[in-house]
Order: structure tokens, then sequence, then C-alpha cells
């Protein structure tokens, strides 16, 4: 099987997502972790409320939304914005990239089984070598660098529990995704999130001195709304959409390797042998795993 277009994207996704702990560490560090993830929801929500506009003559060809497909998209936006975004910010905050990394690494991991059982897909032996496999490496990228103490386990239990509502937030759209367009599923889901979001942190936003936040924090928060929402969550659900949760999610096992590699540029953290080797293993394991048969 060639490698497609959606591939180059995924890969471009991996990128951003990649980059992005660093960008908000950076951004976390004068922009209070609240209003910046306020912010970046709301920037999301506009662009992707803009591009439902957009193509509104594209989604009137849809079938209508039922009543159970809205309850299901505010389910989903519950789960995969207001909680994903409230745990995945409040660890990145909290705990290392190296530990970040790695627990989001095991994402795939919990997709898989998630969809397996849910009967989604059927995961076919060869790609449960390509997972464990990307898994050893993964070990080897992080695991020897990944810091366990007081100070990061609440950061890693949130990155935990974050990984966890992305696993069912993924598995549970794919049901949907069968009738309506991933923009659609992913312009509804991500605002219902984000105004959850904003409604129940109000008592905190009342509170931000804004003229504190400096331009370069804004400027780092307006590139991680733009491009690691709503580019690449618009990416993913298109994934979820033609390849499945488990294929597409194997992707996900690149995010340390670009996490390790921007933070040992931009925040000076070393980069070892192991992580290195571990690199070349997880590619193997995410070529197994994409291409098996």
């Amino acid at each position: 099987m060639a490698l497609t277009l959606l591939d180059a994207a995924l890969l471009v996704m991996v990128l951003i997502w990649g980059s992005n702990f660093s960008v908000v560490k950076v951004a976390l560090r004068d922009f209070p972790e609240v209003p910046f993830n306020a912010m970046r929801l709301l920037v999301g929500s506009i662009v992707f409320m803009g591009a439902l506009w957009w193509n509104r003559d594209t989604k009137s060809q849809e079938a209508p939304l039922t009543r159970t497909d809205w309850w299901q998209l505010l389910f989903l936006g519950l789960v995969g914005t207001f909680l994903y975004q409230l745990c995945f910010v409040g660890g990145v905050r909290r705990t290392s990239v190296a530990n970040g990394s790695l627990i989001v690494g095991i994402s795939p991991i919990m997709i898989a089984l998630l969809s397996a059982w849910a009967g989604h897909e059927r995961i076919k032996p060869v790609r449960w070598v390509g997972v464990c496999l990307a898994l050893g490496g993964l070990y080897l990228i992080v695991g020897h660098g990944a810091e366990l103490s007081s100070q990061t386990l609440y950061g890693d239990a949130l990155m935990m529990s974050g990984v966890l509502c992305w696993a069912v937030y993924s598995v549970a759209s794919q049901p949907i995704l069968k009738r309506h367009s991933a923009l659609t599923v992913i312009g509804l889901t991500f605002t219902l999130g984000a105004v959850i979001y904003g409604v129940a942190m109000i008592p905190v936003l009342v509170t931000v001195d804004w003229s504190s936040i400096s331009p370069q924090s804004w400027g780092l928060m307006l590139a991680s709304a733009l491009l690691a929402l709503n580019l690449s969550y618009f990416i993913w659900y298109t994934g979820l959409k033609k390849l499945g949760g488990s294929r597409t999610s194997i992707y996900s096992y690149l995010t340390p390797v670009v996490a390790m590699a921007v933070a040992a540029i931009w925040l000076s953290e070393p980069v070892s042998a192991n992580q290195v080797a571990g690199a070349g293993v997880v590619f193997a394991g995410l070529l197994i795993t994409r291409f098996g048969s």
C-alpha cells in the first residue's frame, strides 16, 4: 500500500502536536492556564463554525441531525473538548515533556483496545506486533528520561486522564462519522465543548489580569489554536473516518519523537542515544501497523 495524501497529512498533524508540548509550556510562563485554554477554544470554535458556514451548501446535502445525534455530539464535546483540553493543558503545565509525551504515546493502545471491544474494528495480529514494537520504541525514547516524583505526579495523572478521554472520544465518534462529515462532527463537538468550558470557568476568567500576558504568549496561543486544534483535529477526524481508530491512532507514537526533538532545540532538554534508537523502532512499528496485511 502506497503512502497517501492522508498519511502525509497525519504526519503533519504529528509534527504539530509534538511541537505543541513546548508551545504550551512556553506560553504558560505568563499566560494563566484557564484563560489560555479558554482563548484557544474560543479561537478554535470561531474557525470551525466559520468553516461550517462556508461549506453550508455541502452540509445541506447531508442527512439532518437527529435528537440522538445532538446528544452524541454533546457527549463527544464534553469528553473530547472540555475534559480532554482541561486535562491536557493542566498536565503539560505540571509535568515534563518526557512524562507527558510518554503518556500521550499510550493512546493508540487504548484506542485499539476500546475500538476492538466496541466491535468497530478487528485488529489483525500483525498490527498488534507493530503496536507492541512501537510501544517498545516509545520506552527507549522517553522511558529512561521520564521523571517519577511527587512534583509531576499530579500532572501525570491529568495526562493519563486526558488520554482516556481522547480514546473514548475517538472510538465513540466513529458511528456518527458514518452518517455525517468529519467537518460537521468536529465543528459541532468542538464548539459544544468550548461553550461548556467557557461557562464552567467564568469565575476564574473574570479575575484574570489580561494586561500581564505578553504578545509572544498571545501569538503562541493563536498558533496552538489554529494548528494544534483546528487543522490537526480536522486531520484526525478525517483519518478516523477513512482509516479507522487503530490505524489512525498509531501515528500518535511519533508524537513523543517530535516532542523530544522540539524540546531539545527550544527548551534545551538533552537527547540520548536511546531516544534516537527508539525513534527508529517507533517508525518501524508505525509502518507495520499502518501497512500490515
